[in-house]
Order: structure tokens, then C-alpha cells, then sequence
């Protein structure tokens, strides 16, 4: 998972953001749109360059949440499920958005983790550019490392603006993707997990 915060680059993303302003007034200038004139457009290298740095594809430019993580004193080894928690972030493909939900199940081990830290790390996975498969993945992967449980599973359902904005503009559309690790590959555990999560959709 690519995240300059963890290569020794500044956290401080004005130089980044800079970069983008830059490249977002020659974008604007391709298109023939006068920019340094028009009052609605006057502002909008500035307000996307901090878009793209600080909130879409701010993942890559902070360390991930810290993980609050308590002992599992009474032993639990039932497994429990956290969503829909939402995230967004920029298909890698096009550069257009993607929104969706996640579902995450874990059948702890010596661990368990701070609620709301599953949707901070959630979101911190999923902003950045890349693809949902390969950030559903991710995000089970880390939750992995931070819990070492017996099992986890992480679903995703997510919009992708570019099925619904280009090409075919298949409105409505969504693509589902999923992950299970450890004992969750098990069919009895899985089975419970897909139930768990088809009772908390929308």
C-alpha cells in the first residue's frame, strides 16, 4: 500500500499541494476555460489541489490512525461485525470517484480494537488512488496486523463514477468485493458473516 508518510516525506502537504494547483490551472487552461477571470473558476485550482491532498487521496500523505487495542479479558471468540462503515476514494483507472460502504467481521484472538478506530482505518485505506479489489484487501490485511485474530472478513460495495459518468454510464451500478481470512474461510463462519451483513444494509 503506497503511503509517502511512511518513505520519510513531510506530512506537510502545501508542497503537494502546489504541485496540483499548478497542474489543475494548465487542466483548466486545456480546456479553454478562462480561469483567472471567470469569479466561479477563480479559486478552483486552489480549492482541488486540497481536495486531492487533504481529503480523496489524503491516505497517501498520513500514517495510519493510531489503533487503540484492548485486551480481550473476557475471552470472546464469537465473531462480531462493524458497518456499513462509509468510504470514499479515486479509482486509479480514471481518477473518478468511488463511494461505498464496508462490512468488517472479526473472530478475535488476544485482542480487540476501538470501534471507531475500524472506520478511521476504513477511510485511510480507501483514500488513495487505486483499484476496490486491491483496497479491500488492504484493509483486511491491516486489520490483520493490528489484531491477529483467528478470523476476519471485510466486504465492500461501492459506487464507481466511471461506470456511471463515462463510457457505458451504467447508473446505479455497484461492484461488491470481499475478503476473508483465517477461520472465516470456513463455510459455517462465513455463512454467518454474509448474514450478519445482509441484515445490517440499508
Amino acid at each position: 500500500m503506497k503511503n509517502l508518510a511512511n518513505e520519510n516525506q513531510p506530512q506537510d502537504t502545501k508542497p503537494i499541494k502546489d504541485k496540483l494547483e499548478l497542474a489543475m490551472e494548465d487542466l483548466l487552461e486545456g480546456l479553454n476555460i478562462d480561469w483567472k477571470i471567470d469569479p466561479n473558476t477563480m479559486e478552483t485550482p486552489k480549492r482541488v489541489a486540497k481536495m486531492y491532498a487533504e481529503e480523496l487521496l489524503g491516505g497517501r500523505f498520513a500514517e495510519m490512525p493510531k489503533a487503540t487495542v484492548f485486551p480481550n479479558t473476557k475471552e470472546v471468540d464469537e465473531l462480531y461485525t462493524v458497518g456499513p462503515i462509509p468510504v470514499s476514494g479515486v479509482c486509479s483507472h480514471h481518477f473518478l470517484p468511488i463511494t461505498g460502504f464496508v462490512w468488517i467481521g472479526i473472530v478475535p484472538d488476544k485482542k480487540l480494537l476501538g470501534l471507531s478506530k475500524f472506520a478511521r482505518i476504513a477511510q485511510w485505506v480507501f483514500s488513495r488512488p487505486q483499484i476496490q479489489e486491491e483496497a479491500t484487501a488492504q484493509l483486511a490485511d491491516a486489520l490483520e496486523d493490528i489484531l491477529e485474530p483467528h478470523g476476519i472478513g471485510v466486504i465492500c460495495k461501492a459506487d464507481h463514477a466511471c461506470m456511471a459518468l463515462r463510457g457505458i454510464k451504467a447508473h446505479g451500478s455497484k461492484m461488491t468485493t470481499s475478503v476473508v481470512k483465517g477461520i472465516m474461510k470456513e463455510e459455517s463462519s462465513k455463512s454467518e458473516f454474509l448474514e450478519f451483513v445482509k441484515g445490517m444494509e440499508f
